[in-house]
């Protein structure tokens, strides 16, 4: 019966799916004209039953005047919630606005992963000053969060959470959930178990809890799990790994002594997860998670260094180009073949690519299967090659009439896509192992070598056989 459920959700349509959705675009349409009509009211109407990742969303598909008339309209009732979902540009814009003293209040209402979330993004000066308003215990929790590294376990863990002595019993597990609501987390799906120091021996789920008598101890549920704590200072990255790796739900977070400091859960590596992704992606396009958001010159100045890259790159393949303007004059065919060859050479070795990039951020791609991995890449391009080559060969005599011209460009074809597959695949491992995101710098890098290679092979070629 769940599984026919199941299946049901998956299958619906778009449509449906918005219906699942707190936000539509009804909603937003009516709140955009109650906002210009200063309506505090009806938008206060339509917006408190929405979650915060829904008003949050609200929030940046509005313009700058409208997003200022909607926080005015939520004053007292804005949850941080809401700030913590914006993008970070966002984020940061809101944050800068707020006063230190309600800011830190409304940090009281989050949880400790959230309301680091907040605090980081501001400046050293505006921290100093959301801290003073804070009570010792928070002040103290902060500080010591913020020393760790960005994006590191220590940023991203939550410090609610419940553990237990290895010695107690379930019953003694339920009895201490039942009588101290007050002292647990709002949302919690395990319990640590700690040994001797506070060092964390296991994580047993609820649901494990629940099914087991009150005599048992919880170091008989513990047996055959495997433990999995994570340095305060690993990177974000490694922990979405691990969580992916092994199936994880919740995993404990030690200092260097090997003792609790925290708790990462699954929601916390989702959202990980998608940031890397995003992260990559955008990368790879020479753009920034902010270029929605940001103001015109602000997304030209961020897009300006990437271009200036690609110029130089783009230079240095005419200048290749320049040496055979002689050829390029007696065979002007030459010319309006030229661009494919660079082209084909270049969508070839980005497929490659971004199985490469991929890869080496989900740790599939290492030294162990590397020179296997790089023969197989380099085998997919020649074999793409040579079946392109026969196309384009005979397209090109077919529409010159030239024999001769079709070879070369054959020739040109099956060198350049082998080069695209080889370089496609040797260009991010060497970008990793000099320490450089080769999600930033591949492309520029690869799209240089298919041009230069495409371009030179081609009219090296076509000045020995025709000219």
């Amino acid at each position: 019966m769940i599984d026919d459920k199941k299946d049901e959700f998956i299958e619906q349509p778009n449509e449906a799916l918005d219906e699942l959705i707190g936000l539509n675009e009804d909603d937003v349409v009516q709140i955009i004209q109650a906002l210009e009509q200063d309506d505090f009211a009806s938008v206060q109407k339509i917006v408190s039953p929405l979650q915060p990742v829904d008003v949050a969303d609200l929030y940046q598909q509005l313009s700058t005047n409208q997003r200022e008339k909607l926080l005015d309209s939520l004053g007292d009732n804005l949850d941080g919630n809401i700030i913590s979902h914006l993008d970070d540009s966002m984020r940061d814009s809101v944050l800068e606005n707020m006063r230190p003293k309600p800011l830190a209040n409304l940090l009281k209402g989050l949880e400790s992963d959230d309301s680091i979330y907040l605090i980081e993004g501001l400046d050293e000066e505006k921290q100093k000053a959301v801290l003073r308003y804070t009570g010792r215990t928070d002040r103290a929790m902060y500080e010591q969060a913020l020393s760790y590294a960005d994006e590191t376990a220590a940023r991203i863990m939550r410090r609610e959470l419940v553990s237990v002595p290895d010695i107690w019993t379930v019953g003694h597990i339920i009895d201490m959930l039942r009588d101290e609501t007050e002292q647990l987390p709002e949302k919690f799906n395990s319990v640590i178990v700690l040994g001797k120091g506070s060092k964390p021996l296991g994580v047993v789920l609820l649901s494990k809890i629940l099914v087991s008598s009150r005599k048992t101890t919880v170091k008989k549920l513990l047996n055959n799990e495997t433990l999995y704590p994570i340095p305060a200072d690993m990177p974000q990255e490694d922990v979405a790994y691990l969580f992916k790796q092994y199936d994880l739900i919740e995993a404990p977070v030690v200092n260097d002594d090997g003792k609790l400091i925290g708790v990462i859960t699954i929601d916390d590596v989702v959202d990980i997860i998608d940031e890397e992704a995003e992260d990559d992606l955008l990368k790879l396009g020479g753009v920034s998670e902010d270029d929605l958001y940001q103001n015109v010159i602000s997304t030209a100045k961020l897009r300006f260094p990437w271009l200036l890259i690609n110029l130089f790159t783009a230079v240095l393949a005419s200048i290749v180009i320049g040496f055979y303007a002689e050829a390029l004059e007696k065979v002007v065919a030459l010319a309006i073949l030229m661009p494919i060859v660079a082209s084909m050479g270049g969508n070839s070795g980005t497929q490659t690519l971004t199985v490469a990039v991929r890869a080496l951020a989900t740790n599939d791609l290492t030294s162990a299967n590397a020179f296997r991995i790089v023969f197989k890449e380099s085998l997919v391009g020649g074999i793409n090659g040579i079946l392109f080559a026969v196309i384009i060969g005979f397209g090109v005599y077919w529409w010159f009439g030239d024999p001769l011209l079709g070879l070369v460009i054959s020739i040109a074809m099956v060198i350049n896509l082998f080069v695209a597959g080889l370089a496609g695949i040797i260009v991010p491992i060497v970008l990793e192992k000099l320490n450089t995101d080769p999600a930033v710098s591949s492309t520029v890098v690869l799209t240089t070598i298919t041009d230069v290679v495409g371009f030179f092979v081609f009219l090296s070629v076509a000045s020995i056989a025709i000219i």
